[in-house]
């Protein structure tokens, strides 16, 4: 079979099961059955399919058509440019979440923080903590994780991407196993911040993601709250805080954090869509 007509097959399943884009989703699933990039999968449109081929770009292309994300299918997403290993396990790095370092670098460069070691408080993949040891090359990274499985995928990236001798993981519920002492110049989360409502509204791709790093519990504010009360005793003077947020949530988290006089100069910076969504606070 030859591939142009397996291309054209695939956009029109795809985009009868409702997928976005599916003349991009259908040519990177195809190239990643094949070995080829973008442009030998393009070159190749007239070119013989072989049957081992074939089978296996059906099975994955079933599980696309189930809604299924195209980077748990492949095992892998692009983030701040760079390939990351991907399973269930783990959310799916996202572009927002890009903006939000943009803005910690942006600030840091501004406004310099003090001396001491930096922290990711919800690894996942790792996406981040890897950005941060590549970004801050003068300062060790710690990462902190719930999931035993999530911080597995993060060893798996944060070798693959060799900034593992400044790197440091532990297997924690938020700062519960980190002693009580000011030591952390920055820290930065991405934290469960949807709530119940809006858990049953989401696309189906996101049923396929891990529910516990997604749902911040009725009002999407509870592990915020606990961040709030927990960060500011392991933040150095001077230091500061960042921490992705939901769109809606601008007030509640400002009124949240502004109960704690540790904290000062809080705001909440908005994403390329204009939306508030990077929230800063520094600790006095």
């Amino acid at each position: 079979m030859i591939l142009k007509q397996i291309y054209l097959e695939s956009i029109q399943r795809l985009a009868d099961a409702g997928v976005a884009e599916p003349e991009v989703e259908a040519a990177l699933l195809l190239g990643h059955v094949l070995g080829h990039t973008r442009t030998q999968f393009f070159l190749a449109l007239g070119e013989a399919v072989s049957l081992q081929h074939l089978s296996l770009f059906e099975e994955l292309l079933s599980r696309r058509i189930l809604r299924e994300p195209l980077a748990y299918i492949i095992g892998e997403q692009e983030f701040w440019s760079l390939p990351f290993t991907v399973s269930r396990n783990v959310l799916i790095p996202r572009p927002e979440t890009e903006e939000l370092l943009e803005q910690i670098f942006a600030t840091v460069r501004h406004d310099c923080l003090p001396p001491g070691p930096v922290l990711d408080l919800g690894v996942g993949s790792g996406a981040i903590t890897v950005v941060l040891a590549r970004e801050l090359p003068d300062r060790q990274v710690f990462g902190v994780d719930l999931s035993l499985a999530a911080l597995g995928v993060a060893r798996e990236n944060i070798g693959r991407h060799q900034v593992q001798p400044r790197i440091f993981l532990l297997n924690a519920d938020w700062l519960t196993a980190i002693r009580q002492e000011r030591r952390f110049a920055l820290i930065v989360s991405n934290p469960p911040y949807i709530d119940a409502a809006a858990m049953s509204t989401l696309q189906p791709e996101v049923a396929f993601e891990p529910h516990g790093a997604l749902s911040g519990g009725a009002d999407g504010l509870s592990d915020i709250r606990a961040l709030a009360e927990q960060v500011h005793p392991v933040l150095l003077p001077g230091g500061l805080f960042f921490m992705e947020i939901g769109a809606d949530q601008q007030e509640a988290v400002l009124k949240i954090f502004s109960s704690f006089p540790e904290y000062d100069r809080l705001q909440v910076h908005f994403d390329l869509a204009g939306l508030p969504r990077i929230f800063q606070a520094r600790r006095c």
